[in-house]
């Protein structure tokens, strides 16, 4: 009776398999002690093995996209987790490499003759940092919080959308940004001070992901050093020293990093230096370039833009004549009253002379100032049209990032038939 009921078992399970369609023979399966490994991701396709042939790996799923919410929970070294990538196209001052699973930053000029150079290790959360990392900070990302202790970071949070990740500022008195502003009157962000007063306590209560700081070399304006001793995560951004508008502006894919956001960083900024370079081609041949100088002295000393800096690029690109061109400094020259007034007596337009809102107020504070030939013309213009209550101009903020602003600005001053349509942003003409 068995014999006869496993014939017919036998029969029956032929007669499915030739149903179903099934043309390969069944491999045997394995032993107890030679389990398959385990794919890290969902198959896309798997071939079926032959009989004399060990059964192939599974082909795993490849991300298109970085991850921006979340980590990864099967991890794969043969995976490359970063398939939106920026390259860096204007900017000088940092340096950035891809890995399968982890980024690694350089800031190579991060102040004034610096001697140092600092490194960040991101790493995708999810997967193990690198075994060797030297002095390099390990951050994992994508961050989720982050408190940022310059004005000119938070554009970048905001072309991101990222600014539901602000925790903390360095203080609340310079913010012209909205968004940052209807979170401080909510009671949603923490000042923690700034350089060597910083409040490290008041750090380490927020435990952020990360802060995002700058440097000048000088310990009593530093904040890094005292954070960094309390085991908190900061990261030196030095977009203040490149040499041109779009290189500040191009830091934007700098922070963008720590949020895995590359791609959408990538849009932001080609889409700012298109509109920059096309506005630029307008003032390019025009046949008159007229005469400027800019700033005015602090302490005695007038600080004057050396002709390699970020200003002189704006100047020739706005197609003015920067009196002080020639120059090879890309920071700012130290010149007395008598030096500027001996080369800018002429000069036909005077830009970014301080705090000043009339022309009043530049007689009052030095009479030698009214004998310009750009005060007597009213060719004085400055960059202060836009200041919150407490003076903070948002020309070192939104600026920064959006240089196309500033530009056609300028070139409205210089060449305003270039740009009929265009009303000042950042600039205003001194009125008497």
């Amino acid at each position: 009776m068995r014999t006869i009921i496993q014939r017919m078992t036998l029969v029956f399970t032929i007669l499915i398999l030739i149903a179903c369609g099934a043309q390969q023979p069944v491999a045997a399966p394995p032993t107890a002690t030679t389990a398959p490994a385990q794919p890290t991701t969902i198959p896309t396709t798997i071939t079926q093995p032959s009989p004399t042939v060990a059964p192939t790996a599974a082909v795993l799923e490849v991300p298109e996209t970085n991850l921006t919410e979340g980590c990864v929970t099967d991890y794969d070294p043969d995976i490359d987790y970063f398939p939106e990538k920026v390259a860096i196209l204007d900017s000088v001052g940092w340096s950035i490499e891809y890995h399968n699973n982890y980024k690694v930053i350089t800031v190579l000029n991060p102040w004034r003759n610096a001697d140092v150079q600092f490194q960040y290790i991101l790493v995708q959360c999810g997967t193990p940092p690198p075994t060797d990392v030297g002095d390099a900070q390990v951050i994992e990302v994508p961050v989720k919080t982050v408190v940022a202790m310059s004005t000119t970071q938070l554009p970048h949070l905001a072309e991101l959308g990222l600014i539901d990740t602000l925790v903390g500022v360095d203080s609340f008195l310079y913010i012209n940004n909205e968004a940052v502003r209807a979170k401080i009157k909510e009671g949603a962000l923490v000042e923690i001070g700034s350089g060597g007063q910083v409040n490290v306590e008041q750090a380490l209560d927020l435990q952020p992901d990360l802060i995002m700081t700058y440097g000048v070399g000088n310990p009593e304006y530093d904040a890094h050093p005292k954070l960094l001793e309390a085991g908190l995560k900061v990261v030196l951004n030095s977009e203040y020293m490149e040499l041109s508008p779009l290189g500040r502006a191009e830091w934007i894919k700098f922070t963008a990093a720590f949020f895995n956001r590359e791609a959408q960083a990538t849009e932001v900024y080609d889409a700012i230096a298109g509109r920059y370079r096309e506005i630029a081609a307008l003032a390019q041949n025009v046949a008159n370039k007229p005469t400027v100088f800019a700033n005015r002295p602090f302490r005695g000393t007038w600080y004057m833009p050396g002709g390699k800096s970020y200003v002189a690029q704006l100047l020739a690109d706005a197609g003015a004549t920067y009196l002080w061109a020639d120059d090879t400094s890309t920071g700012s020259m130290q010149l007395s009253f008598e030096e500027v007034f001996d080369r800018a007596r002429e000069a036909e337009f005077w830009l970014n002379p301080g705090n000043w809102t009339n022309l009043a107020e530049a007689a009052a504070e030095d009479e030698r100032y009214t004998q310009f030939a750009a005060y007597q013309n009213g060719n004085v213009y400055n960059n202060n049209k836009r200041l919150n209550e407490n003076g903070g101009n948002d020309y070192w903020e939104t600026g920064v990032t959006n240089p196309h602003l500033v530009l056609a600005d300028l070139i409205k001053i210089f060449h305003p038939e270039l740009l009929p349509d265009h009303e000042l942003y950042f600039y205003q003409k001194l009125a008497p």
